[in-house]
């Protein structure tokens, strides 16, 4: 919001610039009139929209055109003044002062225009049809009013316009030359109508147009002003109103009318309230809110149950077909209220998918935790495109993440991260996906699949306590190797071997005495992969079954695609409940840290590619 205005007055001399200033400060026409008055201050209590104001008189006689050319750039909105009974001034303003404006003026876009006719009462009939074809030719003029300081007519209300149009300009939301909403201001409104169609029908039912409502001007219709609304459309807009619902072309129709009608900033007060700016970009204050910081150095973020149920809201109003999953046409309407496609198609691979590939209420929460964990602001802003804080009568979307210890024992914490770690060819990728693969699966699939992830990351329900998330991050050991301890900070390690592969063992021995046993507060096993076929003797010097005993690790965990598996279970209780055996030491703390940072280096740097395929915010999936 606009902490203070500066309204200029600009135009030939004698056409009342001076008698206008005077008559709205006194109340009263000045019959001794100076060529110039100093900039006046309008406190904010005596302003209709509470903004303190600034009006600055400019005379071609007291000044010159460096300074004509300071004050441009410090207006806010500028009032061309011209005398309605001497229209050669009016002719001033197209070839003089309009072009001068755009010539001097240091905005990144033209201050908005007031074009103003004075002297109101030397003429009988109005002429703002005279001042029509200019404003047709200068989009960035927003009306156009007669007045008389003489008389007081309009003069108030001119300054009103003046301040209403910086408050709430006219310019981004309409053109008046074809007389449609802009394509901004249409892209805005619709997410706004899709956010607030709860049922996802493509309608605004009587309720949900009093929730809307109610969010934006904090009080309900009565039923009359419900039922005159919807007439007022039908009569006007035939497809705005089907089955006695408000339809997105209705919708629209009914801000354009409120344009049209000089009733723009009750159109402002809706887009504001949806997080918009002055230029119809969701504002950084909106999307990414102050308030939410981490604690401390040890503290994990993740969803927090506010945070949960509304995504649950969420899944459940753009589950369609109602079969329990998200597919790709669902998916794209849910993000078609978002500047960018949040998701890559490796997401698919990332999380739960039910048999045909369609993203499963479990999947959905996971990779929105898996995004909070890895990436807070991602998470807040992905909130605010949804209408998080707005819809929930907040005023951020900062309840929807939590804080929890990072700490051995920490209390509340529900993510927790393993690090998949083999040589080429063990198997990691498949025992990643077997994590999160659907019951009626079938093992072909993986072939089939043109985007795999490097992470995993599911729900794992554990005995005796609330579930989990395990989020499985697969690296290669030579990568490992390289890149060395900023590619290892995790909970669990899970070394693989292929017991069909004779030399797959021996680098195993290497990273875990490289990095798991000098950092004794990290759990770690070892799991034999492929083991529904036959073994072969490993080429070390000890024998993997040897290498647990002497260095205290659980045996070997056979695993195998086609086999029932409960690992996942037990990593996730490891990881999330250490036994003395395994035990992470109180240094954790000085880790814990870079768990999440570690991890998300890691991600990037050991793969080439995000979690995420960010698109051009410009290829803009919400269409009107």
């Amino acid at each position: 919001m606009w902490k203070d205005i500066h309204i200029l007055l600009l135009g030939e001399p004698g056409v009342g610039k001076t008698s206008l200033i005077l008559a709205l400060v006194t109340e009263d026409f000045p019959e001794d009139v100076p060529s110039r008055v100093e900039e006046i201050t309008i406190p904010a209590e005596v302003t209709p929209e509470k903004v303190p104001t600034y009006i600055v008189d400019f005379s071609e006689a007291e000044q010159v055109e460096y300074q004509l050319c300071e004050e441009i750039g410090r207006a806010n909105v500028i009032c061309l003044v011209y005398d309605l009974s001497d229209l050669i001034t009016l002719e001033q303003v197209r070839k003089r002062w309009l072009p001068l404006i755009r010539e001097y003026n240091m905005h990144e876009n033209s201050p908005p225009i007031i074009l103003v006719g004075t002297k109101s009462d030397l003429i009988t009939d109005s002429k703002v049809y005279e001042a029509m074809p200019i404003m047709s030719d200068f989009p960035e003029i927003e009306t156009c009013i007669e007045c008389s300081a003489k008389t007081m007519n309009n003069v108030s209300e001119m300054f009103y316009f003046a301040q209403k149009a910086v408050l709430h300009p006219t310019g981004p939301l309409y053109s008046p030359q074809d007389g449609y909403l802009k394509p901004e201001s249409r892209m805005a409104l619709t997410r706004i109508f899709k956010i607030c169609d709860h049922d996802n029908d493509g309608m605004l039912r009587d309720d949900e147009l009093n929730a809307f409502q109610t969010i934006c001007f904090n009080t309900p219709l009565a039923n009359q002003a419900l039922i005159d609304v919807k007439n007022v459309v039908k009569k006007n807009c035939p497809r705005g109103v089907v089955d006695n619902s408000l339809s997105l072309e209705g919708f629209l129709y009914l801000h354009l009318l409120f344009i049209q009608r000089g009733r723009h900033e009750t159109t402002w007060a809706v887009l504001r309230k949806f997080g918009y700016n002055d230029t119809l970009d969701i504002s950084e204050e909106y999307l990414y809110p102050d308030s939410v910081q981490p604690p401390d150095a040890d503290a994990v973020p993740q969803l927090s149950e506010n945070g949960k149920t509304f995504l649950t809201s969420v899944f459940h109003k753009f589950d369609v077909d109602k079969d329990g999953a998200l597919n790709q046409q669902e998916l794209y309407d849910l993000f078609s209220v978002f500047p960018y496609e949040p998701w890559g198609h490796d997401v698919l691979s990332t999380v739960c998918t039910d048999s045909n590939g369609a993203v499963t209420l479990v999947g959905f929460l996971s990779q929105w935790m898996l995004t909070t964990y890895l990436d807070v602001p991602r998470t807040l802003e992905h909130l605010a495109y949804l209408g998080y804080a707005t819809l929930q009568g907040k005023l951020s979307q900062d309840d929807a993440v939590t804080f929890v210890s990072g700490k051995v024992g920490g209390a509340g914490r529900e993510i927790f991260t393993c690090k998949v770690i083999g040589s080429k060819g063990v198997g990691k990728s498949t025992f990643l996906q077997g994590m999160i693969r659907p019951s009626d699966y079938d093992s072909s699939n993986t072939k089939k699949r043109s985007h795999t992830s490097v992470i995993a990351i599911n729900e794992i329900q554990l005995n005796h306590r609330d579930p989990v998330y395990l989020l499985l991050h697969e690296v290669d050991i030579v990568d490992l190797m390289a890149a060395g301890e900023g590619l290892f900070m995790c909970d669990i390690v899970c070394l693989l071997y292929d017991v069909t592969d004779a030399d797959s063992f021996q680098p195993c021995v290497e990273a875990y005495r490289r990095f798991v046993l000098t950092s004794p507060e990290i759990s770690c096993v070892l799991v034999a992969t492929k083991s529904d076929r036959k073994a072969v003797r490993q080429r070390s010097l000890q024998q993997p079954d040897e290498f647990c005993s002497e260095n205290q690790l659980p045996q070997p965990i056979s695993f195998s695609l086609n086999m029932k598996q409960d690992i996942y279970e037990l990593l996730a209780t490891m990881a999330a409940r250490p036994t003395p055996l395994i035990a992470r030491t109180q240094s954790s703390s000085a880790l814990s840290f870079f768990l999440k940072f570690g991890a998300f280096i890691a991600l990037s740097a050991a793969t080439g590619y995000g979690i995420y395929k960010y698109l051009d915010a410009k290829k803009a999936l919400v269409k009107a």
